[in-house]
């Protein structure tokens, strides 16, 4: 043991795992034994940022993979409101367009790869690829994630801002 609060403990444990599933700090702490102001302090310590952040990279993944999972009964669900002609026009414009944005999203973001997976072919050639992931995250992010993550962003901020009609 190194010193005086170096173990990463099972209360700690039990406070990451209280984070992911309770309300609230409060709630947090009392599923873990411990109080408010011992998880609040445990959230500064390095070692518990990481296994917070480590946790919610877990959920967050099988969040994904149910998504990518129920991905196909949503196209379907999409493609027969796009089809039917019992269904009100607006439902089937609606799923008309996401169905072709939804497309050319795909098509760009396989262009996307494959123009990345280009230029780090160049930089692993010159030995000048060393991404760093978020917040010093210690594992490498692919240029691609990386530029993925900006276009995201930069999508998800262009949704927000209201057109002239609106």
């Amino acid at each position: 043991m190194k010193g005086h609060g170096s173990k990463f403990t099972r209360k700690m444990e039990a406070a990451v795992a209280g984070l992911l599933t309770q309300r609230n700090h409060e709630e947090a702490a009392r599923v873990a034994g411990i109080g408010t102001q011992t998880l609040i302090r445990w959230q500064k310590l390095p070692e518990f940022q990481a296994a917070y952040r480590e946790a919610r990279r877990a959920a967050v993944s099988q969040a994904n993979a149910r998504l990518q999972q129920a991905s196909s009964t949503a196209v379907s669900v999409l493609v027969k409101i796009m089809v039917d002609s019992d269904s009100p026009a607006s439902a089937r414009v609606r799923a008309a367009d996401r169905v072709l944005d939804y497309a050319k999203r795909g098509i760009e973001n396989e262009d996307i790869d494959v123009r990345v997976a280009t230029v780090e072919q160049i930089l692993r050639y010159q030995g000048a690829l060393d991404i760093s992931g978020p917040q010093g995250d210690p594992r490498v992010m692919s240029l691609a994630d990386v530029l993925r993550n900006r276009v995201g962003r930069h999508q998800r901020e262009d949704a927000e801002i209201p057109s002239a009609n609106s």
